[in-house]
């Protein structure tokens, strides 16, 4: 009963074929022996599970593999290779593996298996629980209602197995408390098939209780859909961070040199470029300033001393007084240099792409905000400059599809407002509600992105009172949102997301509470429309992610709302048409009511900084 998480039933599938064992015969000598893959699906459909059926899954190289399914049916196999189990049952049964989280599947990738489809418990918990944190013993802490300051630490006994006989069975992964075992939590679930074959079993009850809190969510979408789109955007980060995004190594080699200079030999060499550079800007100040170009405080009294006033030296605001002074140019051309040479110069070419030309980083599916992917190694700050260095390998192209005017076009969706949705039919969302309001078209777009942001003052304020006329139940959708903000609510985003506000500190001044409601308010219309934004993409990302394989294409880049398409020159056309249909199948199953058309600029480029935008 250990090995079912508490189950009476227990049947280890221990060879190839149909050879069922009952829990007091476990021990017997032939549980050990490796399960033939075909034979491994075979005996599971022999043994009734059908295609699509909710399973279990945890996987050990050079141990084995533990599947769960109905009725607390585990089963367990002893192979090196469990990856190959696993994509036989893939195959066979196109199963929806419950995992822990995306280290699960990632022996699998690297082995070159992709599994279809996934129930990423972690994934799930994010959507319900908000937040980043997701760890197992979290998430079934929560699960099973108990206060996660209760969750048990693995102190030095444990760590020397001294202490777990007499807790219950060292065998069973939850404690009688209810938690989650600590030494399980931390490995110990590897250390044999049954251990496998329990830790799955674990998952796959904590995966059908997050199925059931999700179908209760009053939001406007479907959170189980949802939470499936985000498994697969779980899988997807894996086989990104596995797969790199394709660089050509003499071309970025040539943007870091023309840019820094040559690769120094030592600190000193670096030391004397970034001397050099310093110079070039230096030449332009009053005799005598001696700066430091990396302090914000000494740059902007400098900036003053040349006649240029401003309360920041961000570049955008710098990029106003360009002609005023040549100091302003020298300093806008070495910060771009200054972020290459930090961020995007020799020690992060060293690090992060290897000699096969692939930039790697790590991938998440989810910020724990609102809900965006993100990703490490600089995938998601890549310079304009670099992009150039981003291009397909030979005989293959880049396909870059960009969802066009995706926030607007979300919120008409989840509002269900159906002026606006009716605006959002039109290839141009703002030249319609231009008409409506009977203001310029970039006074309708300032308007439409201050509502969404909750900037209330200049000419935006004076558009929104338009926009409260023409689009009232838009209008009302943010306002809500906005108001729950400013009281410390909560939020949940059309497809079942929380989002958190925070409490408010006691011993805040009134203004720095009011100053704080404000910020909160503002956070929390943008999340509802940021956060939906992101499960449409990542629908859109899965979709692609499950049709594109056919063509040989794989996605090798997610960046806010683009999709870039690593595929064969051959092939490039038809994976164009395939993001257009993706993106269409995508919105229908997000938004069904399918009154707002969602559009996408799609261009077949050989190099990233070839494509439009």
């Amino acid at each position: 009963p250990a090995l079912a998480g508490g189950s009476s039933r227990v049947r280890v599938l221990a060879a190839a074929g149909a050879r069922w064992w009952t829990a007091g015969a476990m021990t017997d000598a032939p549980a050990a022996l490796p399960l033939e893959p075909a034979g491994a699906a075979a005996a599971l459909a022999a043994a009734g599970v059908v295609r699509g059926e909710l399973l279990g899954l945890a996987v050990a190289d050079g141990v084995g593999v533990g599947l769960a399914g109905p009725d607390g049916a585990t089963w367990w196999c002893a192979v090196a290779r469990p990856a190959d189990v696993v994509a036989a049952v893939d195959a066979a049964l196109r199963p929806r593996w419950a995992v822990w989280n995306g280290a699960a599947v990632a022996p699998l990738v690297a082995a070159g298996v992709r599994v279809a489809t996934s129930w990423d418990v972690a994934a799930a918990h994010r959507l319900l629980a908000g937040g980043w944190r997701a760890e197992p013993a979290r998430v079934w802490a929560w699960l099973q209602g108990l206060p996660p300051g209760s969750i048990p630490a693995l102190g030095q006994l444990d760590l020397l197995g001294a202490a777990t006989s007499a807790d219950g069975d060292p065998d069973d992964p939850v404690q009688p408390d209810g938690h989650l075992r600590p030494e399980w939590t931390a490995g110990a679930w590897s250390g044999s098939p049954p251990r496998l074959a329990a830790w799955a079993a674990v998952a796959r009850r904590a995966a059908l209780a997050q199925h059931d809190r999700l179908g209760a969510l009053p939001v406007g979408g479907d959170p189980r859909s949802t939470a499936r789109s985000e498994s697969a955007a779980e899988l997807l980060c894996v086989e990104l961070a596995h797969d790199g995004l394709p660089i050509d190594l003499d071309e970025v080699r040539r943007i870091i040199a023309e840019a820094v200079g040559a690769r120094p030999a030592d600190e000193a060499q670096a030391e004397a470029s970034r001397r050099r550079r310093d110079a070039e800007v230096l030449a332009h100040a009053p005799l005598g300033a001696g700066v430091d170009l990396r302090n914000p405080h000494q740059v902007r009294a400098l900036l003053r001393q040349v006649g240029v006033d401003v309360p920041d030296t961000r570049a955008w605001r710098l990029e106003a007084f360009r002609q005023a002074h040549p100091l302003v140019e020298a300093l806008l051309v070495w910060r771009k240099a200054e972020r290459i040479a930090t961020t995007y110069g020799w020690g992060w070419l060293d690090a992060h792409v290897g000699a096969d030309g692939r930039l790697r980083g790590a991938w998440s599916g989810s910020d724990g905000a609102a809900g965006r992917m993100t990703a490490e190694a600089g995938l998601h700050n890549l310079p304009t400059e670099m992009r150039a260095a981003v291009a397909a390998e030979p005989g293959h192209v880049l396909v870059r599809a960009d969802l066009g005017q995706i926030e607007p076009r979300v919120l008409a969706a989840v509002s269900g407002d159906a002026a606006f949705g009716r605006a959002a039919r039109a290839d141009d969302l703002y030249a319609p509600v231009a008409a409506r309001l009977g203001v310029e078209r970039a006074v309708a777009k300032v308007a439409v992105l201050a509502a969404m942001y909750g900037q209330t003052s200049g000419v935006a304020g004076q558009a929104l009172k338009g926009l409260e006329r023409a689009y009232p139940t838009a209008m009302g959708y943010l306002r809500a949102a906005d108001e729950s903000g400013r009281a410390g609510r909560d939020v949940r985003t059309f497809g079942g997301r929380l989002v958190r506000m925070g409490a408010t500190p006691d011993d805040l001044e009134p203004a720095a509470e009011r100053s704080l409601a404000a910020a909160r308010g503002r956070y929390a219309r943008n999340a509802m429309v940021q956060g939906a934004a992101a499960e449409l993409f990542k629908a859109w990302a899965a979709t692609v992610r499950a049709r594109a394989g056919a063509h040989g294409a794989r996605i090798v880049l997610c960046l806010h709302d683009e999709l870039l398409v690593h595929a064969p020159e051959t092939a490039g056309e038809a994976v164009a048409g395939l993001l257009h249909a993706c993106l269409d199948e995508a919105a229908t199953r997000w938004a069904p009511r399918g009154d707002v058309r969602f559009v996408a600029d799609v261009s077949i480029v050989r190099r990233w900084s070839e494509a439009k935008g």
